[in-house]
């Protein structure tokens, strides 16, 4: 056979890529897409969701840089169980009231667009006032009993806040220490509070402030009255509700879940660009906290 004698080419040829694959497969990840979309909605509506710590106003209980997974069952749904507060759910279905000391989350009144987290403190029906800094709850004294001192690491998203609030990282000049490896610290009057239904629970008292002395508060039908633990930083209950300020007295039909589980806590130290900080800036003994 010469040179230019031709040899069949029995090789397999490259088939043509069927018309309808390229479509198949865009329509399986959009699909895809779509149920995971869904599942996280669902999931985050009617089941559990994430929230995270930005103030003091709940210490010593809870710290900015603490992430929490709050139950979204437990006090039935409305819309502002759904993200943005999306209209679709009519007033409030599976309700079910809150019990006095469950740290809850909410939807703050008059704009309705925040979450915040307080304990309850008075459900309806309830008279509640300030008295030297005591809580008075249908005419009794909810007891107050003096612990050992708070103390509270200063750390890095302290510092960031106070900076952003153009303050210090304590309270003020007095409630800062050094301890005996050299770092700052916060050091805070702490209590034990004890609800009539036997649940116990640690404030903070800085001592004589605005609110420790107030009127009466009546708790109306339907509604929840609310206070930080860090009883002298933070805008609750005892406040009337101003966008950006108090909460005022707050409709059930604002709740939005109540505090679960801890899931992470940072100290705010991390670098994304440095990768053994995220482990670093973890406060491992506070995960796993339940409520």
């Amino acid at each position: 056979m010469s040179e230019t004698d031709s040899v069949p080419d029995t090789a397999p040829q490259p088939q043509a890529a069927k018309p309808d694959e390229k479509p198949k497969k865009d329509e399986n990840f959009f699909a895809f897409l779509f149920w995971l979309v869904l599942g996280v909605v669902v999931l985050r509506s009617f089941i559990i969701s994430p929230f995270n710590i930005p103030s003091e106003s709940m210490l010593p209980r809870l710290l900015i840089g603490d992430y929490l997974f709050a139950s979204k069952w437990s006090y039935g749904y409305s819309k502002y169980s759904l993200p943005f507060s999306a209209p679709l759910i009519p007033g409030r279905v599976f309700a079910s009231q809150p019990e006095r000391g469950d740290v809850v989350i909410f939807k703050a009144p008059p704009g309705n667009d925040l979450d915040y987290i307080k304990r309850v403190i008075g459900l309806p029906g309830d008279e509640i006032r300030m008295q030297g800094g005591q809580v008075i709850l249908n005419g009794t004294p909810v007891p107050k009993e003096r612990i050992d001192d708070f103390i509270l690491p200063v750390t890095q998203n302290m510092r960031d806040s106070a900076k952003t609030e153009m303050r210090l990282p304590c309270v003020e000049p007095r409630f800062e220490i050094v301890r005996a490896d050299g770092s700052s610290a916060c050091r805070y009057p702490q209590y034990r509070e004890t609800l009539p239904n036997g649940v116990s629970y640690n404030v903070l008292d800085m001592g004589p402030r605005e609110k420790d002395n107030t009127g009466t508060y009546i708790v109306p039908e339907g509604h929840m009255f609310l206070m930080g633990d860090n009883r002298d930083n933070s805008l609750d209950s005892r406040f009337p509700p101003i966008e950006g300020g108090g909460i005022g007295i707050v409709p059930q039909e604002n709740l939005v879940g109540k505090a679960a589980l801890m899931m992470f806590s940072t100290d705010g130290s991390a670098n994304w660009l440095l990768p053994w900080t995220w482990f670093t800036a973890a406060r491992w003994n506070r995960i796993g906290g339940t409520f």
